[in-house]
């Protein structure tokens, strides 16, 4: 009997349909009973479950959903059936905190089942589980999403019936506006995606077969003279992944990263990781990593392997018409393969540099451009040549790509020999494609191995320049030396599949050389059609190298910014501020304000700063004067917007990331050179020693914030001197407090309360910066309000007081009751002396069997009876009203403590004991206190 099981699992785990045969079936759609002797018919799946759990329960060894399929289409392929559930299914983004620990307990145990199991059917369940928990539930039956999670986890309903329900109700999402989509991304916490969908001019491409057809060729074939190396044969050679391994590499993960085909996301694992407390959350850990180890000792399932290495495949469309897949494979792929970059980084690292700064080498590209400057300074007559190849990463032949790994990082041998031994499935809506050549896309170790399968050519190579990054390579030299790598990479790459693409190659010769017409010749004739640069178009990385192509790409970048920033305005104007101030401008601008010297160019960067003043203005709806801007472009920490002005960032930039790729420069110069300095980097000194006179030179060279801090005291400095009045400087030292910054840290959510309207968070910054908002008037108090607005804020008869008043109440008793700590607001019951009552208590004891009471005071620092002392000293109308309650609760609080000295007589052992009990606490700064009417609980 049990051999009949087995046998009867294994062809229904390969998905091959239980067919009726012989005249007993009744009708196509009955189903055979595999385990009873004489042949039983049954209607449809639903008999045959019946049947097998009452006549067969106590004699299957395999669950029961086995005897079933997971689709309507029974010789459906399971890759078909995870595709037409990722576009079928939507899924949660973030898990609810109260379902958290169910999800958890559910996942670690199908996670110990494929452990365990290791079998075809265990990872199909494994790879359906977010399909199956964490589907946004198509019949809602007015139940809450966590309810609807928690009761998917406790659902009797096999796995089969509820991916078959799934699958005969898709859920088609309705199309949303960009601008949409990106506040969502924002409210995410993925702002980095929100500004490359808001500004990028990439689409999707339409599903035509002109699509289909590109992608095809982005994805050559299994060539026929492919020669692997052998099969790993100590399986025992392999990493082992700890625990804390494993929560790294999840917390590495970007916000908003995608999942693969089974729909699990890195957000799915941070919630469950992160936000699960006790036993579930540790066993979730143990049983990821668990995984995580057999996933790395290369011991998968091989009849899955070609869906949990594959990946989910989309097309954007490019400006020139071209195709752009983007490949996103499963997170538990990813998760592995990132604790493999972590292992294998150092020792990759002195494999490559100082050739190859792709992978393992910070600062690589900087670096690499830092070098090219230096070079073509003490090289004035050697010529450089500047290589791409074509369709890189998804042409290099995978027997070299093994055959590497094999030799240099055997530990990681195992778990890549199962990724790229076999092909792959890439899963293209309805299509499906094969990787089969070449590195994948979006696999974490793509650059590391690409790296490494080219690394013995480029190290082949005589020019005394010779630089890459990944697949971008720079060689410089001689005329014969250059045109001779040339020739060698071309013979050498076509070994290992790679083709040049010489209509994108690039060559520079130098005006000092008399027979330039003569090397253009002899290029073309190994690269026909080689683009010839001049001074003004030489460009490394992205960054310009000469001074003479520096205004021609200030230029481009500021008509592109000109292009796109309008679309700034059509969303929320707090999200508009964090894809500024994290991805635009200052952020976007980064690599080549460390790389080249554009401090040299105050005519060129203050086109920039006055384009992002434009910028702002129409955004905040503020004018910005000369105070306002220099106040705006400082750090938050000093009063600030957070949004740098180029001028003032761009010389500690440099100046950090010369000394910080100072070691990795000589390396590659160094034997052709011997010592010197990074170019522009003694010019660089002396400018931020004139700028910064008297102060000494930062501790640690590498840390740009050492370089720019000095800088911002200056700024800061004058802003305090140049105060005008009062007001002003108080306003100054309170927006410089740290705690006064803190909103502009948050994320703009409206899930958690953080996201201001327009009006509210440009008043906020209008306060913030001192500027104008609104126009000037008399209040009804009698009082002139100037434009500045600051009457407001402590007018008695303003409402505004009071709202602030009850919003930061209600913030503390929702984070009281969210911490597990009833509390309610105006307690009844509870009056003071006065007649007045606190602000809030808290309904179960919070110490020594007393509750928790609390009364906030909302000071405004500008109001004219605080100037005196918050023009001087930020903090100080807190402090004093502080003191004020103090001395207000001084009499309450002594004769509290008077009548806290009580005598508690307890009874034991039949003797009378008394026991005295002194209460001397004093008020807290939030002057809590407890009892009711005054009177003291004993």
């Amino acid at each position: 009997m049990e051999n009949v099981v087995k046998q009867t699992t294994n062809v229904l785990s390969n998905n091959v349909p239980l067919q009726p045969t012989g005249s007993t079936a009744s009708q196509d759609n009955d189903i055979q009973c595999p385990i009873c002797p004489q042949p039983r018919f049954f209607k449809g799946q639903r008999g045959l479950r019946i049947h097998a759990s009452k006549t067969h329960k106590q004699n299957s060894e395999q669950p029961i959903s086995q005897f079933l399929n997971y689709s309507n289409n029974q010789n459906k392929p399971f890759y078909e059936t995870l595709s037409q559930l990722k576009h079928s299914v939507p899924l949660v983004k973030r898990i609810p905190r109260a379902a958290r620990s169910s999800v958890a307990k559910k996942l670690s145990e199908s996670l110990k089942t494929a452990v365990s199991d290791n079998s075809k059917h265990s990872w199909e369940l494994l790879l359906t589980f977010p399909y199956r928990i964490l589907h946004a539930d198509i019949d809602r039956k007015n139940l809450s999403l966590t309810s609807s999670l928690k009761s998917n986890c406790c659902s009797s309903e096999l796995e089969s019936d509820r991916i078959s329900n799934l699958l005969k109700h898709p859920t088609f999402r309705n199309g949303s506006s960009i601008y949409k989509k990106v506040e969502r991304k924002v409210h995410d916490g993925d702002v980095k995606s929100a500004a490359r969908l808001l500004f990028s001019n990439d689409a999707v491409a339409p599903n035509i077969p002109s699509t289909l057809a590109a992608l095809h060729s982005k994805h050559p074939p299994l060539p026929s003279n492919l020669n692997l190396p052998d099969a790993p044969e100590n399986t025992d050679i392999y990493i082992v992944a700890s625990t804390q391994d494993v929560l790294h590499a999840v917390k590495s993960f970007n916000s908003g990263s995608a999942g693969g085909l089974d729909g699990l996301t890195p957000q799915h694992l941070k919630d469950l990781l992160y936000g699960t407390p006790g036993d579930a959350g540790t066993s979730l850990l143990e049983d990821l990593t668990a995984l995580v180890n057999l996933m790395l000792s290369g011991k998968i399932n091989e009849s899955i392997t070609e869906i949990l290495y594959g990946a989910n495949l989309c097309a954007l469309a490019k400006k020139d018409g071209g195709v752009r897949p983007i490949a996103i494979g499963t997170t538990y792929r990813r998760l592995a393969a990132k604790i493999c970059c972590k292992a294998i980084s150092h020792n990759l690292k002195k494999e490559f540099e100082p050739y190859q700064l792709g992978f393992g080498s910070k600062g690589g590209c900087e670096a690499a451009i830092h070098s090219l400057r230096t070079y073509i300074t003490k090289s004035t007559n050697d010529i450089l040549l500047k290589v791409d190849v074509k369709n890189a990463f998804n042409s290099l032949s995978r027997d070299a790509l093994l055959t590497q790994i094999k030799q240099k990082i055997p530990h990681i041998y195992n778990f890549l020999w199962q990724c790229y031994s076999e092909p792959t499935k890439l899963m293209y809506l309805n299509n499906t494609l094969l990787s089969a050549v070449g590195c994948q896309q979006g696999d974490p170790l793509g650059p590391a191995i690409f790296s490494l399968g080219i690394n013995p050519i480029i190290r082949l190579l005589n020019s005394k320049f010779n630089v890459w990054y990944l697949d971008d390579g720079t060689l410089g030299g001689s005329v014969n030396t250059v045109f001779d790598d040339l020739h060698i990479l071309i013979q050498e790459f076509e070994h290992i599949g790679l083709e040049l693409n010489f209509s994108k190659c690039e060559l520079f010769i130098p005006d000092s050389l008399s027979n330039k017409d003569e090397v253009i010749s002899k290029f073309n004739t190994l690269a026909p059609n080689i683009k010839i640069l001049n001074e003004s178009s030489l460009h490394l990385l992205g960054s310009p190298i000469f001074d003479e192509s520096f205004p021609s790409f200030v230029e481009n970048k500021i008509s592109k910014f000109c292009s796109n920033s309008d679309r700034l305005l059509n969303i929320n104007t707090h999200i508009a501020y964090n894809i500024i101030r994290y991805c635009l401008f200052v952020p976007n601008f980064t690599q080549v304000l460390r790389s080249t010297p554009f401090w040299k160019y105050p005519d060129l960067t203050a086109k920039f700063d006055e384009k992002i003043k434009c910028i702002l203005s129409s955004l905040f709806n503020i004018t910005f004067e000369d105070r306002i801007w220099t106040q705006a472009s400082l750090p938050v920490r000093h009063g600030g917007l957070g949004i740098r002005q180029i001028s003032h960032i761009s010389l500690p930039a440099f100046l950090s990331s010369a000394h910080g790729t100072q070691n990795l420069v000589k390396k590659i110069l160094t034997p052709f050179f011997g010592d010197f300095e990074i170019a522009y980097l003694p010019e660089a000194k002396k400018a931020w020693s004139l700028a910064c006179p008297n102060v000494a030179s930062p501790i640690n060279p590498k840390i740009q914030r050492q370089w720019d801090e000095p800088i911002n005291d200056l700024y800061r400095t004058s802003l305090l001197d140049s105060s005008q009045n009062s007001a002003e400087s108080a306003r100054l030292l309170a927006v410089s407090k740290w705690e006064s910054g803190l909103w502009l840290h948050t994320i703009p959510s409206p899930h958690i309360g953080t996201l201001l309207d327009n009006a509210t968070f440009r008043l906020s910054i209008s306060l913030r910066l001192g500027a104008k908002t609104n126009a000037p008037h008399y209040c009804r108090c009698g009082d002139n309000v100037s434009a500045l607005g600051h009457h407001g804020l402590s007018c008695l008869k303003s409402a505004g007081r009071l709202l602030r008043h009850s919003a930061i109440n209600d913030i503390l008793r929702r984070a009281l009751v969210t911490a597990g700590v009833p509390a309610i607001l105006e307690p009844p019951g509870l009056i003071r002396d006065d007649g007045k009552r606190p602000d809030g208590m808290s309904l179960v004891p919070w110490r020594m069997g007393r509750p928790l009471v609390w009364d906030f005071t909302c000071v405004d620092t500008v109001a004219p009876s605080h100037l005196q002392n918050t023009s001087k000293r930020a903090g100080a109308a807190a402090t004093h009203q502080e003191s004020i309650k103090r001395r207000l609760h001084a009499e309450e609080t002594n004769r509290r403590n008077e009548l806290a000295i009580s005598s508690i007589i307890l009874i034991q052992n039949n003797e009378v004991l008394r026991h005295t009990r002194v209460d001397l606490e004093g008020v807290s700064r939030t002057n809590a206190y407890s009892g009711k009417n005054g009177e003291p609980e004993v």
